[in-house]
């Protein structure tokens, strides 16, 4: 079996300032070791079930975050960014058997973790087919342009809400909840170990159940916080300014949603 771990950040047990996710924070050690814990048990969970071959992608920020010296021989990991429109699930493709997402977080605009976001801080929301994205939408939608299901999803309870809303045999673990600027988090320890635990479990389980169908057409709307964001932007072949800070695009192959999203959003 072979498998793709996407790894966040901003979903991990406890993190609830942007200065724990920022590299050159004093803080940001500790949270670091807590994502590479994360990302460390998805793989024993997913070896537990059979993997032979894991490739785990460095997600947050620079994509130099995990600690690479204990991961399983099994994994290759994928650090940095190459600029290809996969963006967090670079170098997946049809021939793997699952996906799972680490880490990951609510979708900018909701109040479920304080650090909420989608790709990036300039915008205060992205709609596709009028639902809001999360990043989780947007890579779950990657993965199933290769018919890949995406199993398991860790991160904070809103985002697991969504993840169920979508598909509810999608496994989630729930690390916090946000409330304000604060967060309600489990033990590092117990995420540590649910998140094996449930790795295991799904990889084991109706993987097929999870997949998801692609819609045939896609309406993306990116909201800007910043006005001038959304003229300059509107200027990528086939967008369109909607005015109140918004670029629409719409396509029927979401291939050319993420080349939009990659270049639009600059990230």
């Amino acid at each position: 079996m072979k498998v793709y771990i996407s790894c966040d950040i901003e979903g991990i047990a406890g993190i609830t300032h942007w200065d724990e996710a920022t590299k050159t924070h004093p803080t940001y050690p500790e949270f670091r070791e807590q994502m590479t814990r994360e990302a460390i048990a998805a793989c024993n969970g997913a070896i537990a079930a059979g993997a032979t071959e894991i490739l785990l992608k460095d997600a947050h920020d620079s994509g130099r975050n995990i600690l690479t010296a204990d991961l399983p021989e099994s994994v290759r990991i994928i650090r940095g960014w190459s600029g290809h429109p996969l963006s967090m699930v670079q170098e997946l493709d049809s021939s793997f058997d699952a996906v799972m997402l680490i880490g990951y977080h609510s979708k900018a605009g909701a109040e479920g973790n304080p650090l909420a976001h989608t790709m990036t801080g300039r915008v205060s929301h992205i709609t596709l087919n009028g639902v809001v994205a999360s990043e989780f939408l947007l890579h779950s939608y990657a993965a199933a342009m290769h018919n890949v299901p995406v199993v398991l999803v860790s991160g904070d309870k809103g985002l697991g809400e969504d993840v169920k809303a979508l598909n509810p045999n999608i496994s989630t673990v729930a690390t916090s909840e946000g409330i304000g600027r604060s967060t309600v988090s489990i033990a590092p320890q117990k995420a540590v170990r649910v998140i094996e635990a449930t790795a295991e479990e799904a990889l084991r389980g109706n993987r097929a159940a999870c997949r998801l169908t692609l819609p045939t057409a896609f309406k993306l709307e990116i909201a800007f916080n910043n006005p001038t964001d959304a003229y300059a932007t509107s200027w990528y072949p086939g967008a369109r300014h909607l005015g109140n800070r918004t670029v629409g695009f719409e396509t029927s192959d979401y291939f050319e949603v993420l080349r939009a999203l990659k270049f639009i959003l600059k990230v």
